[in-house]
């Protein structure tokens, strides 16, 4: 049989096939994804306020609230078997206000992970004005990862049984956490292994293209911010063909040991308190902490040694002040430095016994929570999905032997970062989400100076998945759309499919 002839053959056997009902596709025995539109929940001024809006700001909120739709999605719990359990995935989507000149749908990508995104659409609208005008020409669509808020999803029991005693974290203490967090760990992992076992950013990536899908979208536009940035890395890489424009703000790196996410972030802060030292010496009039960089760091080591070795009490605060709150004050970004100065200065002054004004109003525990607020974080997503892809999982004596290298290398910031051993026990396996080079636009925005994001891991993602570097010359995790000159540049490429290099970003 010749080759023309094969081809043939094997046409007509295909035609046959698909006549046959055993031979039917799947995806006409079972319907596609839709949304199970529904009401949006309402909200009290007070819950509005507690979201993160001004008093101003109440009657806009309630006005974008009016123009969102809100809804669901039924995707499977485990992707491989579709026709197995299904759990519920909350979305939203916010109409863009020029239907003529529409080009698309931007999905808004929470970071965490385990934020809550559904009224990430109506946060856009209100940021600033440049952002506002994102929905002009795209829908804005948000969700609710899987395990989440108003997505199906499961709560375990994670502290604070392994809170350390104030004062200088001794071996014993270090071993007594360690234990404590593997045995939350184990029991977390063991309540519900087939649910938490699948909250991994490759299937939320799974759940987002299934969105898509049920929102009649042939491709998605991401905006990514934090983790929502490895979601979007994630899912632009499995596929690329369905991806559109990409922004992520806030790049992480390309790996997802948790070892060294810390070390590199617990670096960075050390680096960044360098320039806080800067600041504040050009301003030891107001704060009285040195002349010099040099002598404020000396002043802020001398102070956190002195907390170690003599925790304060004061009768309004729940936690006592000791080295790591020192530390916790050395490491906080650009925006909060004249608050951080001046509770170091209170601190190195205080007499008691109630703590001073700056010192209580950083350090002061949340009040009852506000009836009717919806869940922000889920703190059981957050650890499963970083520990399911966390490949490190350490051991005690690697943790304490790194503790000890950071308290030493990193006097000023590295009490702040504690035993780094969030992943220790935890008994489910790894599931890691690679990251792969995707096909179309891309821009990974990095900030200079900021620990949480280090601006290497934009560059080292950079050269695993190609795109776009646009710097963001501040210290601020997911400034980008917060800054109008910056915003202005996310909302032009999102038009345009163009942009500069960069932007200032907050000070």
């Amino acid at each position: 049989m010749n080759h023309r002839t094969s081809l043939a053959a094997l046409l007509a056997l295909a035609v046959l096939l698909s006549h046959h009902p055993a031979a039917a596709n799947a995806s006409e025995t079972r319907p596609g994804p839709t949304v199970d539109w529904k009401p949006c929940p309402e909200y009290s001024d007070e819950v509005i306020r507690a979201l993160g809006m001004s008093e101003q700001q109440v009657p806009a909120f309630r006005a974008q609230m009016k123009r969102l739709r809100c809804g669901t999605v039924s995707v499977p719990l485990d992707h491989a078997d579709p026709g197995g359990r299904q759990i519920s995935v909350a979305v939203t989507r916010l109409a863009a206000s020029d239907r003529a000149r529409r080009i698309g749908a931007v999905t808004v990508l929470p970071g965490g992970p385990g934020n809550s995104g559904y009224l990430d659409p109506v946060r856009m609208m209100l940021r600033n004005e440049q952002m506002a005008r994102l929905n002009e020409r795209y829908d804005l669509i948000g969700l609710d990862p899987r395990g989440v808020n108003n997505s199906t999803k499961v709560a375990c029991e994670l502290g604070p049984g392994g809170m350390p005693e104030p004062g200088p974290l001794t071996e014993e203490t270090a071993r007594r956490i360690y234990n404590a967090q593997v045995a939350a760990n184990q029991a977390c992992g063991d309540s519900d292994p087939a649910f938490l076992g699948r909250l991994t950013t490759e299937n939320v990536a799974r759940d987002l293209d299934l969105i898509r899908t049920a929102m009649g979208e042939r491709e998605l536009s991401l905006l990514g911010l934090s983790w929502g940035s490895r979601l979007g890395m994630v899912y632009r890489g499995m596929f690329p063909g369905r991806t559109a424009r990409v922004f992520l703000d806030s790049v992480p790196p390309p790996w997802t040991r948790l070892d060294e996410h810390v070390k590199g972030s617990a670096q960075a802060a050390e680096r960044n308190f360098g320039r806080m030292a800067a600041w504040l010496a050009r301003n030891d009039g107001t704060y009285g902490l040195g002349a010099t960089a040099r002598q404020v760091r000396d002043a802020v080591v001398k102070l956190g040694r002195d907390y170690d070795s003599r925790p304060r009490t004061f009768t309004d605060l729940q936690r006592p002040i000791d080295g790591s709150a020192i530390a916790d004050l050395a490491r906080r970004n650009s925006t909060e430095w004249a608050r951080a100065g001046k509770a170091l200065t209170e601190l190195r002054d205080a007499t008691g016994p109630t703590a001073p004004p700056t010192v209580k109003e950083l350090f002061a525990s949340m009040g009852a929570p506000v009836p009717g607020m919806p869940e922000t974080l889920n703190i059981t997503m957050n650890r499963a999905v970083k520990c399911n892809e966390d490949s490190s999982r350490v051991g005690f004596p690697a943790a304490w032997q790194a503790y000890q290298q950071r308290v030493e290398r990193l006097p000023a910031t590295g009490r702040a970062w504690g035993l780094g051993v969030e992943c220790a026990g935890w008994p489910l396996p790894v599931r890691d989400s690679p990251v792969k080079r995707g096909r179309g636009s891309l821009v990974l925005s990095g900030h200079l100076h900021e620990f949480m994001s280090v601006y290497d891991w934009t560059l080292q993602t950079r050269r695993a998945i190609g795109g776009t570097l646009y710097t963001v010359a501040d210290d601020v995790h997911v400034s980008a759309t917060r800054v109008p000159d910056c915003a202005a540049d996310v909302v032009a490429y999102f038009d345009t499919g163009r942009i500069d290099r960069g932007c200032p970003g907050m000070s």
